[in-house]
């Protein structure tokens, strides 16, 4: 997708804080921290969301996961805890329509989050 601003992280063509990546997952910082370590974990195909990947390709969600946990343990942030999210349309609060999680971490993290 052409307008789309995670594939064009995931392409190289914007530049972003990368923290990890693999042959088809890419996992940056978040440029709106919302804890210590927030990174976005994104496939480099665009899909619209998680649930669309599932539906298609359930490797691929899981291979997001992977690498979610190491980064968390590259973060330091796996023996303390951290918070996997994902949001789904716009009442879900998805504000980028490409599939991505969000890895938080670092401190205590509140529930209900907000």
């Amino acid at each position: 997708m052409s307008d789309c601003l995670f594939c064009a992280i995931a392409s190289g063509g914007i530049p972003a804080d990368v923290v990890a990546s693999t042959d088809r997952v890419v996992a940056f910082r978040d440029i709106q921290p919302q804890a210590p370590v927030h990174v976005l974990i994104i496939p480099r195909a665009h899909h619209d969301d998680v649930p669309s990947i599932a539906d298609v390709d359930p490797t691929l969600v899981a291979e997001m996961f992977a690498l979610a946990a190491q980064v968390a343990r590259a973060e330091g942030i796996d023996a303390t805890g951290s918070r996997l999210v994902t949001n789904t349309g716009a009442d879900g609060g998805q504000t980028v329509p490409h599939a991505h999680v969000h890895l938080l971490g670092g401190r205590r993290l509140s529930w209900p989050p907000g």
